[in-house]
């Protein structure tokens, strides 16, 4: 734990990443457009900033690369866009300290989906890991069941956050399997398959008027993707590369302490003594799981 407190420039930037994406959940919540909408823009604004960015970085990628990987970067990006959706989805339907600490069981989904597709070993001690987070979320699941805010659908947001923790899963495996390919550079094509996966939902969606769409939601779109998609992966994965896993690991639970912490203070959610402890249960059984 020392070494971890020993911050050096790297973690200090993981440590703004996270706090950027602890904050994703409020500003959602202040966009007048629907969960596919926002993830489009989100995919869209942050690939282009990517893009010029890589100009400038003067990141290469080779005919022979990207014929290798093409197949698991078109899939991983289509799924990283409907992740998103239920994400955001998570958000609209129960509180974010609900929908942020549900999708947060991806790990446990990990260690799953690498056990069976991988063939990983599932250790007793994993399997332990497992079954208290599945505990701390049924925790959640009953304090959110008697939430006094009539305007949540505390069940229907909770499976939300599920289903993107496991297709959040699922990009994790795949990406296992890109090879030769910058961590930057794969971030740049996931996100721009992602927008374009989800253009379709866009134009296909008869009551959208982008003209009803206030000033204040487009700037805070604009900062989700810039800030919160293409500022903060580029601190992440410029970062990653020279701080020990371990140390991610613990680092990454900035991200969901501080969504919880900025939904109470900002939106006055609730957060009852089941749910705290529930939370508790899932971050600590994740984090040992991922320990060394």
């Amino acid at each position: 734990m020392i070494q971890i407190l020993n911050f050096t420039k790297e973690k200090i930037k993981i440590v703004i990443a996270m706090l950027i994406w602890g904050t994703i959940g409020v500003l959602v919540r202040e966009i007048n457009l629907g969960s596919a909408e926002i993830a489009f823009f989100r995919a869209l604004i942050g690939s282009v900033f990517l893009f010029i960015l890589g100009i400038f970085k003067k990141q290469r990628l080779t005919g022979i690369e990207l014929k290798r990987n093409l197949s698991l970067l078109i899939l991983s990006g289509a799924i990283i866009g409907v992740n998103w959706i239920l994400l955001f989805q998570g958000y609209k339907y129960t509180t974010i300290s609900n929908a942020t600490l549900s999708y947060y069981t991806a790990p446990i989904f990990i260690a799953v989906f690498s056990s069976l597709v991988l063939k990983e070993r599932l250790s007793i001690k994993k399997i332990t890991y497992i079954l208290v987070s599945i505990i701390g979320l049924f925790l959640i699941l009953q304090a959110g069941g008697t939430s006094n805010i009539s305007s949540y659908n505390n069940i229907k947001g909770i499976l939300y956050g599920l289903s993107g923790a496991v297709l959040y899963s699922i990009v994790v495996i795949l990406n296992k399997h890109i090879k030769g390919i910058p961590a930057f550079t794969i971030t740049l094509i996931q996100l721009f398959v992602a927008g374009m996966v989800l253009l379709p939902l866009v134009i296909g969606n008869d009551k959208l008027n982008f003209g009803l769409v206030d000033a204040k939601s487009w700037i805070i779109i604009l900062l989700l993707g810039i800030v919160h998609t293409g500022i903060a992966y580029l601190l992440y994965f410029s970062a990653i590369k020279e701080v020990e896993g371990q140390s991610i690991a613990i680092l990454s639970y900035i991200d969901p302490i501080f969504a919880v912490l900025i939904s109470f203070i900002f939106l006055g959610e609730p957060m009852g003594i089941l749910q705290m402890l529930g939370g508790v249960l899932i971050l600590v059984s994740t984090y040992l799981s991922e320990r060394k």
